[in-house]
């Protein structure tokens, strides 16, 4: 199948070549430049990957946004979305493409040790109770570009890159869960610090519960494949 792991990246020329380098053996990677002021564009070129650029900082949703469309110019089945600061390791990228490759699923998500804020975790709380999944703010999930093309777009709501996930559980699609590692990341974290990371979390959260309400109106069955626990 044809892969595209679509990287989000704000100054993040300390670690986007390592790690655009790292998953290129899994796929073609798109990096997205949004309007960084040090030399990401150049590391990730040199890297080898494709870089769109945005002319000023329009944050990770937007981001995300224009990544996915950029795969959908490359006829991508697959996107995997990846963090550019080096807290994934590459090696877990198989357990995102290998079921949707195999068909048997269309959603994978990516399952941390812990959330890093009180909100990730309020949020996570209440997709674990509606839907059986525990971590849906990690940053490396995969899906098949059939949810996007369906859905419309990746994201309108700055979901925090959850909105095309959500909306992928709520049409019922197949979802594989799977544990990852987290190293500390390099660099400032992409949600920001503190109170405004925390309400910015609790934003998407509220915008899930709106989708959640409307969805009751047309609801459908959605399948959680339990997750093979690999270390």
């Amino acid at each position: 199948m044809n892969v595209v792991i679509v990287i989000p990246a704000f100054n993040e020329s300390a670690s986007v070549g390592r790690v655009v380098r790292a998953v290129a053996r899994h796929g073609s990677v798109v990096v997205v430049d949004d309007g960084s002021t040090d030399d990401t564009v150049a590391a990730a070129r040199d890297a080898g990957a494709v870089v769109v650029q945005h002319g000023s900082n329009r944050g990770y949703d937007q981001a995300l946004q224009t990544g996915f469309e950029q795969a959908d110019r490359m006829d991508a089945e697959v996107v995997v979305t990846f963090d550019a600061d080096g807290q994934h390791d590459a090696a877990v990228l198989e357990r995102f493409t290998g079921p949707i490759a195999s068909g048997r699923a269309e959603l994978v998500l990516g399952v941390r040790p812990r959330g890093a804020r009180w909100a990730e975790v309020l949020f996570s709380g209440y997709t674990r109770w509606r839907f059986g999944v525990p971590d849906i703010l990690c940053g490396l999930k995969g899906y098949h570009m059939s949810l996007y093309r369906a859905h419309g777009r990746f994201d309108g709501t700055n979901s925090v890159g959850t909105e095309l996930a959500l909306a992928g559980l709520h049409g019922g699609a197949r979802t594989f869960l799977t544990p990852i590692p987290i190293t500390p990341r390099t660099g400032v974290p992409r949600f920001g610090r503190a109170w405004r990371a925390n309400i910015r979390i609790l934003r998407a959260m509220l915008a899930a519960l709106r989708m959640d309400l409307r969805s009751m109106l047309h609801s459908g069955n959605h399948e959680i494949i339990p997750p093979k626990w690999q270390t």
